[in-house]
């Protein structure tokens, strides 16, 4: 059974930077496109970044471009979203996403359960 696991979320002031990690085990993730989504209060969740099977393609939400970088590490099983530049807006929940094929076309089939990230002013 497929796990995966979420760190590096905190409390930081804007303009800080923070990086998230998401390990995953139980299942490889060589062959997997893999992406970030947050969750703010009240709010549904929304699509933050991917990053297709090799790691020569991603995708992030508009609002995130050219702050937030995603990679992955298919050796130890990871993928990690590099947030610089944070907004207030930024703070929410974020989970790691794992799809079900090698591209981001379809939805993710298993989620973490999430990393809080607080941007305060």
């Amino acid at each position: 059974q497929v796990e995966l696991v979420e760190s590096g979320g905190g409390l930081v002031q804007a303009g800080e930077s923070l990086r998230l990690s998401c390990v995953v085990s139980g299942r490889t993730i060589q062959y997997r496109a893999m992406g970030w989504f947050r969750q703010a209060s009240g709010n549904e969740r929304e699509f933050v970044a991917a990053i297709n099977w090799s790691g020569d393609e991603v995708r992030y939400e508009d609002s995130v471009k050219g702050r937030f970088t995603i990679s992955r590490d298919n050796a130890n099983n990871a993928v990690y979203l590099q947030m610089d530049s944070l907004k207030i807006e930024d703070s929410g929940v974020y989970s790691c996403a794992y799809f079900p094929g090698p591209l981001f076309v379809s939805r993710p089939d298993v989620w973490g359960r999430g990393t809080q990230v607080t941007v305060s002013s």
